[in-house]
């Protein structure tokens, strides 16, 4: 069961981008909630609030209660975008999804590695190439894993690590369904791959003298 975070705000008595300057102005950050087939909720928050779930991991995949003027339960919700001033990089504009605990939605989970100090590959030398940061997945909205948990104890170089490899947590499943995709990989160092290919053309050679004589 996803943890529901409670993300205090007040309502903004009007829209459009003079009334969010305006909010901005006046310290606090303009947002919208919408979905559910209802009137989009316009809403502003606090920047100190707004820090708070952002210094805390797993911000685009949280369920948050949104409390307006303090109302416990009048929007339940997740962030879909979160828009930054190009200068200064600090959040001016955020979207909510409006959800109940059993609506679908579609997320980017973060991928966590463990088991570094056990991963043979790892300790032969070899590099973990990550290609996927995160993963889409479908998941419900009280389902919603922080993140996507890989222990590389079991993996050596050469090893490519599929999403196959990752045990998912129950009510969620990646947004690709057609091909086993890579997360990531285990590089030979650099030695061992010059090793490698120095034999391979030394026993090119022997079979070609071989087959002159």
């Amino acid at each position: 069961m996803t943890e529901t975070h409670r993300l205090d705000a007040q309502p903004r008595t009007q829209a459009g981008k003079g009334a969010a300057k305006r909010d901005r102005k006046a310290g606090r950050v303009p947002a919208v909630v919408y979905g559910a087939n209802k009137q989009p909720t316009t809403i502003t928050v606090e920047p100190g609030d707004l820090d708070r779930e952002l210094n805390t991991p797993g911000f685009f995949t949280r369920l948050y209660d949104i409390r307006v003027d303090g109302k416990k339960g009048k929007e339940l919700a997740v962030v879909r975008d979160m828009q930054r001033d190009p200068v200064t990089d600090r959040p001016i504009h955020l979207d909510f999804l409006r959800v109940s605990a059993s609506t679908q939605v579609t997320v980017e989970v973060p991928v966590h590695f463990t088991g570094r100090e056990r991963c043979s590959g790892l300790e032969r030398g070899g590099t973990l190439d990550v290609v996927r940061h995160e993963v889409e997945m479908l998941s419900r909205a009280d389902s919603i894993p922080s993140y996507l948990e890989i222990d590389l104890g079991k993996f050596d170089v050469g090893d490519s690590i599929h999403i196959s490899d990752v045990d998912l947590p129950e009510g969620s499943s990646p947004a690709i369904q057609d091909r086993d995709f890579t997360i990531a990989t285990i590089s030979a160092p650099r030695g061992m791959k010059k090793a490698t290919t120095e034999e391979s053309g030394g026993a090119g050679e022997e079979e070609g003298g071989e087959a002159e004589s």
